[in-house]
């Protein structure tokens, strides 16, 4: 009897997606959290997708990230609603801030700038698409100073959090797996 094809994960499969798990996981709890301010959120599970971008890089990165935002999507029953969207502009503009950053000289840059310019590039991501999608009127740019004010204040907390992980876990560091 044939069983059909056969897929076999490999090494960086499994890393991806116990890293996943993780940014999934924080993403849930954090979703639990109530907001003081409507769309503003700490960002922890971007921790562990500065921590796999430093480490293995940006290419593991993105798809922990995009993982986390559909699967985290599923869970929450935001699929295709507009948190969604605004999850994926975010995650998108933010990978392309860890692309730059990941090339920017390590001498000079380290993770708490590569968080900042996520956490500034997740906030335009979301506001250019609110803007043209759900918000079609300037009025919009009057929460940048809001919003730009509170990425630069969860990014430095989250780069300064991804540092230290860095700087005290060995350079091929996995997750612990449960049996």
């Amino acid at each position: 009897m044939t069983t059909g094809p056969h897929l076999t994960p490999t090494a960086e499969d499994r890393r991806i997606a116990r890293w996943s798990g993780a940014a999934i996981a924080l993403s849930i709890a954090e979703a639990a959290i109530p907001l003081p301010i409507p769309g503003v959120k700490p960002g922890v599970a971007n921790i562990v997708v500065l921590w796999v971008g430093w480490r293995h890089g940006w290419q593991a990165a993105a798809w922990v990230s995009l993982l986390r935002v559909f699967a985290a999507s599923i869970a929450l029953g935001q699929l295709f609603a507009p948190g969604f969207f605004l999850a994926l502009a975010g995650a998108i503009a933010s990978l392309a801030a860890l692309a730059v950053a990941l090339g920017l000289p390590r001498h000079l840059f380290g993770p708490v700038t590569a968080s900042l310019l996520m956490a500034w590039a997740h906030i335009w991501g979301q506001l250019i698409l609110a803007r043209l999608w759900l918000v079609p009127h300037d009025g919009i740019w009057w929460l940048l100073p809001v919003f730009l004010s509170t990425a630069t204040l969860f990014g430095l907390a989250n780069g300064l959090v991804a540092a230290y992980l860095l700087a005290h876990s060995p350079a091929t560091s996995e997750p612990v797996a449960s049996a």
